[in-house]
């Protein structure tokens, strides 16, 4: 076995702590198959990861409680074997104070960020030596009232920019990304800006442009995908347009998901649940604009997440409500999807990341 010659994906899942939550497929690009490699249990609704492929790390959300039953959320970490697929568990800490929907880690490894829907936080948490999960520096509360609910922010998701010195975090209750620095220091995050979409459109993820000069933003309660431009100097997000991720025909229910851009910043994805689909955008490189290019079916219901395989030839979508993962080829030149006809059962998956090992 040499180095970069295998591929890995990884598959997070609603899952009670004593099932398997935590899935590990190696994908077959030539032959276009997924082959299960492990699986491990002891994490409640173990729903995102974050892969660490230079340091052969896996992070995990784990749902637990308070000793007053309050939700609250561990960090796990697993060291992967990429000869075998294999997940060990390396270390395990307290790193939110309430059910976590998202993970994510600094380039850098010095910080895990993980948000709470329900609680509307967001905690700064430390890796120690070894990118050991370690104690919680800061947790942020959101505040206010959106259009979504009227009541709460539901803060869904956190993304560091290009260079690392900004973390966005998108609420989709307030109808808003926050953009927090970190402040070494002290270890708090510490607010910059607002960037606001439009009343009740509900941010649930971003992806940058590989350029670093856009952002765009999936929304989930209108359907919609908002592009911005971005100032890296301070971190801060300007509207440039917002498109519908649904085709004009289409009138039932649909609430969106994921979204990721290719690796040449051509053309971007995002996912529809209720139409079931994955949307195609042409980007243009000046204006950072779109264009739909197709609508395809993920062959599933709810597309919770899906990604695209490193290199670019696939994608893999999870639908949750059918407990698939399903492939599809890539055309290079036009950014559009083909499923290839090949799909394996999991149960409930939400989140699944491909890495080349």
């Amino acid at each position: 076995m040499t180095a970069n010659d295998r591929m890995l994906v990884f598959v997070g899942s609603y899952a009670e702590a004593a099932s398997d939550g935590i899935y590990v497929y190696e994908l077959n690009e030539g032959k276009g198959e997924l082959t299960l490699l492990d699986k491990v249990d002891g994490n409640k609704n173990p729903t995102f990861l974050n892969v660490d492929q230079a340091g052969n790390l896996l992070y995990a959300i784990s749902e637990t409680a308070a000793e007053d039953g309050t939700k609250t959320s561990d960090a796990a970490a697993y060291t992967i074997d990429p000869a075998t697929g294999k997940l060990t568990e390396a270390s395990r800490a307290y790193a939110l104070n309430g059910p976590a929907c998202h993970i994510q880690r600094s380039a850098n490894n010095k910080y895990l960020t993980l948000t709470s829907y329900h609680k509307g936080t967001i905690s700064l948490v430390e890796l120690a030596a070894g990118c050991k999960v370690g104690s919680v520096l800061d947790i942020q509360q959101h505040v206010g009232q959106g259009d979504y609910s009227g009541v709460a922010p539901h803060l869904h998701s956190s993304f560091y920019s290009p260079d690392q010195r900004f973390l966005l975090a998108c609420d989709l209750g307030l109808d808003l990304i926050r953009t927090y620095r970190i402040d070494e220091a002290e270890g708090k995050l510490v607010p910059v800006s607002d960037a606001r979409v439009e009343k009740g459109a509900g941010p649930r993820h971003l992806t940058f442009h590989p350029n670093g000069k856009f952002a765009y933003v999936i929304n989930e309660l209108n359907s919609t995908v908002t592009a911005f431009q971005y100032d890296a100097e301070h971190g801060t997000l300007e509207t440039l347009e917002t498109v519908p991720t649904l085709p004009a025909e289409w009138t039932g229910a649909n609430g969106c998901a994921e979204i990721t851009i290719s690796a040449d910043g051509r053309f971007l994805y995002g996912s529809n649940r209720g139409h079931d689909s994955i949307v195609v955008y042409a980007v243009d490189p000046e204006s950072g604009k779109l264009t739909t290019v197709q609508h395809v079916s993920t062959e599933g219901q709810h597309p919770r997440h899906f990604s695209i395989v490193p290199g670019g030839k696939h994608v893999i979508a999870a639908n949750r409500d059918t407990n698939n993962l399903t492939l599809f080829t890539v055309d290079q030149d036009t950014g559009k999807l083909t499923y290839t006809g090949h799909s394996v059962e999991v149960s409930k998956p939400v989140c699944v990341w491909a890495v080349r090992f």
